[in-house]
């Protein structure tokens, strides 16, 4: 065994797993939500183990709505990107991979421009005054409810 692959796939092959992903026509992908809470963007690799269906994110508000978003868009791409180490060669994949990025770097700019800054590395903390400590906070929404 001279790398990852051949190892993924022996430990699979031993443990009588089905050997996903080898066909390179492979295209099978949950939404990114679904996969968000499955915990897998791929179908075939979904396992409910001892939940029969999987909790839905129920936001409350625009702010929440698009940082769940967010939130699926970015696991998603890691999801994908580990698919992709495994498999650098897969076109498809790749450009799903390429899609999910450009996609989540429109919402967080368009999250950015409605609520501030959701990263510390954003270009709208370099001005004065110091805009991340700018209310409400994510958590805090709208309705001034206090905690």
């Amino acid at each position: 065994m001279n790398n990852y692959r051949d190892y993924y796939n022996y430990a699979n092959n031993n443990y009588n797993l089905p050997l996903y992903n080898q066909d390179k026509s492979y295209h099978k992908l949950y939404e990114p939500y679904q996969g968000l809470i499955r915990g897998n963007m791929f179908p075939d690799l979904y396992n409910t183990y001892k939940v029969s269906a999987p909790i839905e994110i129920l936001p409350e508000n625009e702010q929440a709505r698009l940082l769940t978003t967010i939130d699926s868009l970015e696991f998603a791409l890691i999801d994908l990107s580990l698919y992709l180490d495994i498999y650098p060669d897969n076109e498809y994949m790749l450009k799903q991979f390429n899609m999910v990025r450009t996609n989540m770097n429109e919402l967080v700019y368009e999250y950015q421009k409605k609520y501030g800054p959701l990263c510390l590395n954003n270009d709208a903390l370099n001005k004065y005054p110091y805009s991340w400590i700018k209310s409400p906070w994510p958590w805090e929404g709208d309705n001034n409810v206090e905690i």
